[in-house]
């Protein structure tokens, strides 16, 4: 890791600012996506999840819901492109990555950073927990290196016949690597340089 001292402590500190900016901005846009979500599907406006945060702790993960209600509980934990559990509004926000937007939320509860490798499950973490000692060193986050590459992951999973076994089997250890190379070069500078690539990102899309 470059600058313990940035990740440790300064990060926090504009992690805060952004986030609280951020949410204050874009609350028009929050209040739209609520409306939306109420006024297409049965169920609440945001999904909650327990995802795994620094040193193995767990937390509430926040996103706009955008599939079925209860949709989480009928089948794997990652989703396609295709995947019949997701809403007609909820394929839009997934495009746009406008379900993404609460976790600014758990930013500003000090869950997640705006930038890290991407918190998981704990059942995929299991499978790979030798690897997540050195990754859950530091704040999972909203974007990183391997955000970046796998912007289209439902569409890559879709090739796959059995969702769970490919992302498992291939396309989470690519990401591991990825986090891997994230802590290998954490400092002011990456974090600057992995936003700007979002934004770049999302708006080619």
């Amino acid at each position: 890791m470059k600058s313990g001292f940035y990740v440790n402590y300064i990060k926090r500190i504009m992690d805060f600012a952004l986030a609280l900016t951020g949410l204050f901005i874009l609350s028009p846009v929050l209040f739209f996506v609520a409306v939306l979500i109420k006024c297409t599907s049965r169920g609440p406006v945001f999904f909650r999840q327990e995802r795994v945060g620094r040193d193995f702790k767990l937390f509430t993960f926040y996103k706009f819901r955008s599939m079925y209600y209860d949709a989480d509980k009928k089948g794997p934990g990652v989703t396609s492109q295709c995947d019949p559990r997701i809403t007609s509004a909820g394929r839009w926000l997934r495009r746009t990555k406008l379900d993404e937007l609460p976790q600014l939320v758990n930013v500003l509860l000090g869950d997640i950073s705006l930038v890290g490798p991407r918190p998981e499950l704990e059942k995929y973490i299991v499978k790979h927990r030798k690897d997540y000692q050195d990754i859950l060193k530091v704040r999972p986050g909203i974007t990183d290196y391997a955000a970046i590459d796998y912007i289209e992951e439902e569409r890559v999973l879709s090739k796959f016949e059995d969702k769970e076994k490919g992302y498992l089997e291939e396309v989470l250890p690519e990401k591991i690597a990825l986090y891997k190379k994230y802590i290998d070069e954490a400092g002011f500078w990456t974090d600057m340089k992995i936003l700007f690539r979002t934004v770049l990102k999302m708006v080619k899309r």
